[in-house]
């Protein structure tokens, strides 16, 4: 038995050897989550028959995948159709169900949202051991627009059906420099209402905040057009490429494919931490190891040895706390927000990526991230570590950008470290129908609860 029919099955094999009681996780070796969690040792689910493209209908514009396909394989059954997922995170080994359950971003969300707004159906296994196919609307929709930011605590996708959209062969870029962040915010703004910018249309947007004199937003515009593009898998570094001196507008052309992995290679900027922008070992580092799920697994053998710790105490240097986030800043605040960063927390570069929700039918359409529909947000994304000054706690910087973000109406992503009161993070994170759900598709809470997940790292 195969395709997806046998991924089920061994799934369910595997539930079944789980012991009465005992609590459901996936048995997979990767993640993409930047928080520690406790280990277990009981065996968990085998979601290895779930990789696959199981179908893609070019007349539809649809793809029917498993839940932990990743959108690396997504891709390439796409794209030699002329067509892709409308968002497509930024990192190869994202997988679709981990993108719905965990929230996923891109250059696209200013115009398509968030990935999980264009599902148009799913299989989610349930805490009861159910699969229920649910969708927008029908007996299941209560889940379906549940499981956005729900975490593996409400179940696992184990198929979904999306939507795709038509794609060009490359991917025209413009680099505009600002000197001051009033004019960037203020750009970008306009950019997310008109979608275009001086008489172009632009249908792709994000940006590198390096500094408060110097900041970019890259623009991108579909084309078949002819010409040599650019190549950001090798010595070159794509993030450098955006920098100029602001005398005039800066060009780049990208294929469609290198575009939409153009932060994969070095894990945006992060992959300076392990040398690798280094052109004397860059030279020597194999090309098939320059991706973000090498560093990860780089970052993986850190926490569990304590290795960057013991070499700050070798050279008489205080611990770091690892400041790794994402936050969603109304559009109004970002100034505010990117102000008090830079002057808080040495930190830089920093990701600026604008989104607005698709769904406007109701004014809070995902209950466990309830981003107000029709807003516009800016995804602020920073990771790097920071000193931990004598006497202060170690997790102090991590806390205050939480409070901070809460000030200015702002929501954080759980897939990195938490520290909120469960009154809080219930009040944030849509505490009271995460309840009503969990008694209905998991009444006997075999499946973590969302603040164990994310802040208590069970």
């Amino acid at each position: 038995m195969g395709g997806y029919a046998g991924g089920l099955a061994t799934l369910r094999a595997s539930w079944a050897a789980i012991p009465p009681g005992e609590r459901i996780r996936l048995a997979k070796r990767t993640s993409n989550l930047f928080r520690a969690r406790e280990r277990s040792g009981v065996p968990g689910l085998d979601v290895s028959g779930l990789r696959g493209v199981f179908a893609v209908d070019m007349e539809a514009r649809t793809a029917e995948v498993g839940g932990m396909c990743t959108y690396e394989d997504l891709v390439d059954a796409t794209l030699p159709h002329g067509l892709a997922p409308l968002v497509v995170p930024q990192l190869k080994t994202i997988t679709l169900g981990g993108a719905v359950t965990g929230l996923g971003i891109e250059s696209t969300s200013f115009r398509d949202g968030l990935p999980h707004e264009s599902v148009l159906e799913m299989d989610i296994l349930t805490g009861t051991g159910e699969v229920i196919t649910c969708r927008p609307q029908g007996e299941h929709a209560d889940l379906f627009h549940g499981f956005a930011n729900s975490y593996g605590s409400l179940g696992y996708a184990t198929r979904l059906l999306i939507e795709l959209a038509p794609v060009a062969r490359a991917v025209a870029l413009r680099h505009v420099r600002f000197d001051d962040l009033e004019s960037l915010a203020s750009t970008l703004e306009r950019i997310v209402e008109t979608q275009a910018h001086e008489g172009e249309e632009v249908h792709y947007l994000d940006g590198v905040v390096f500094s408060a004199t110097e900041s970019y937003l890259v623009l991108g515009r579909q084309t078949d057009e002819p010409g040599p593009t650019s190549d950001y898998t090798g010595m070159d570094i794509y993030y450098r490429s955006i920098q100029h001196d602001g005398s005039t507008t800066q060009h780049d052309l990208l294929t469609i494919k290198d575009y939409l992995w153009r932060w994969d290679t070095d894990w945006f900027w992060c992959s300076r931490a392990f040398g690798a922008q280094n052109p004397r070992i860059r030279r020597w580092w194999p090309k098939r190891l320059l991706r973000s799920s090498f560093y990860w697994k780089l970052v993986a053998l850190d926490h569990r040895h304590a290795i960057g710790d013991r070499i700050e105490a070798r050279h008489g240097r205080p611990p770091r706390e690892r400041v790794v986030q994402d936050v969603e800043i109304p559009a109004r605040r970002t100034v505010e927000f990117l102000r008090w960063f830079l002057d808080h927390v040495p930190i830089e570069p920093i990701w600026l990526c604008p989104l607005r929700l698709r769904n406007t039918s109701s004014p809070h359409p995902w209950p466990l991230y309830p981003l107000r529909a029709g807003e516009t947000y800016v995804n602020v994304g920073f990771w790097s570590s920071v000193a931990i000054s004598p006497g202060q706690a170690p997790d102090a910087v991590n806390r205050q950008i939480e409070q901070v973000v809460a000030d200015l109406g702002g929501h954080k992503s759980l897939y990195s470290d938490s520290f909120y009161d469960r009154a809080t993070f219930d009040r944030l994170y849509g505490g009271a129908a995460l309840r009503d759900l969990k008694d209905r598709y998991d009444p006997d809470r075999r499946l973590l609860d969302l603040h164990d997940k994310a802040v208590r790292r069970q």
